[in-house]
């Protein structure tokens, strides 16, 4: 599902689903268009697709949560978390300045890791992620686990699926993510060592500025990177790590152990 107004991004949503679960899944996804806090589309495009080749099927990334005590405080973890991984401090400059651009991408950003050039064929449309989904009983078990840790919610269960798969391109070696929802300020960064790690308050309430970034490595095949993203279907069979809140150090040092 793709919600837009006046041409400029609103809402994005999908799954995968057995037959029977189509209807259901389009009623969902067309209430979800509508009430978006980024407020009524003028717009709203909802595509079904049948699936030719069975999913590949891959495991969550670990979770935790690593607190800041604002905005700024937030983006300097999350730029050391990055940092830890690699990623050019260059590049982590670029992928802050997509985030907080004043238009919202489609898609996302690729960002060079060493370099911080853009990389995507279209940087106006960017690269969506697309073809993914959660086995049911994956889903039940991870729900409970993310109960327990108060942070089960339909945002927080898609970023980390999304991220989960963006993780599994050979060449992707980070995500930087704020979400373009001006009452959602929890922000994350993922990599294949330290995983999905959100920050709360990496962007002030009521700001509608966001986007997604995939640092990549140099000499890596981008235009394979898209087709993974784009277009093979990945299904969640298994679950990792779901940890609650934790320090800078902690998240190093466990990763490095």
């Amino acid at each position: 599902m793709r919600a837009s107004r006046g041409g400029a991004h609103i809402s994005g949503a999908e799954g995968l689903f057995t037959e029977g679960e189509v209807e259901k899944a389009i009623k969902d996804f067309l209430r979800r268009a509508r009430n978006h806090p980024r407020g009524e589309p003028g717009e709203i495009f909802i595509s079904v697709e049948k699936l030719r080749a069975k999913p590949k099927e891959i495991s969550t990334l670990n979770v935790c949560t690593l607190r800041s005590a604002n905005p700024a405080a937030a983006r300097r973890l999350a730029g050391r978390v990055l940092r830890a991984e690699g990623i050019s401090a260059k590049a982590v400059a670029a992928a802050f300045g997509v985030v907080r651009g004043a238009r919202a991408m489609r898609g996302a950003a690729l960002v060079s890791a060493s370099g911080g050039a853009r990389l995507e064929p279209d940087m106006a449309r960017g690269v969506r992620a697309s073809r993914l989904g959660i086995d049911k009983k994956t889903q039940a078990v991870l729900g409970r686990r993310l109960s327990r840790l108060g942070i089960n919610t339909p945002t927080v269960n898609e970023a980390l699926a999304l991220a989960s798969k963006a993780l599994g391109a050979k060449g992707v070696l980070a995500e930087l993510c704020v979400s373009d929802d001006p009452h959602y300020t929890t922000g994350y960064v993922a990599t294949k060592k330290f995983g999905y790690v959100r920050i709360p308050d990496i962007k002030k309430k009521g700001s509608p500025r966001g986007g997604r970034v995939y640092f990549i490595k140099h000499g890596a095949d981008v235009g394979r990177i898209v087709e993974y993203l784009e277009r093979k279907p990945v299904l969640i069979a298994r679950l990792s790590e779901c940890k609650g809140t934790r320090t800078l150090d902690e998240l190093v040092g466990s990763a490095d152990s």
